[in-house]
């Protein structure tokens, strides 16, 4: 399960770097909350 985060949180700080989105765009990219995506990245 930890690996499945790790990915993740990877994958979208990676998104947001190179797009410059928000994190909402991120989390309606990938499919999840905007919170996850925040708690993940920060």
């Amino acid at each position: 399960m930890w690996k499945d985060i790790e990915e993740r949180t990877k994958r979208s700080g990676e998104y947001i770097a190179k797009t410059g989105c928000t994190v909402r765009a991120c989390a309606s990219r990938f499919g999840i909350s905007k919170s996850t995506v925040h708690t993940e990245v920060t």
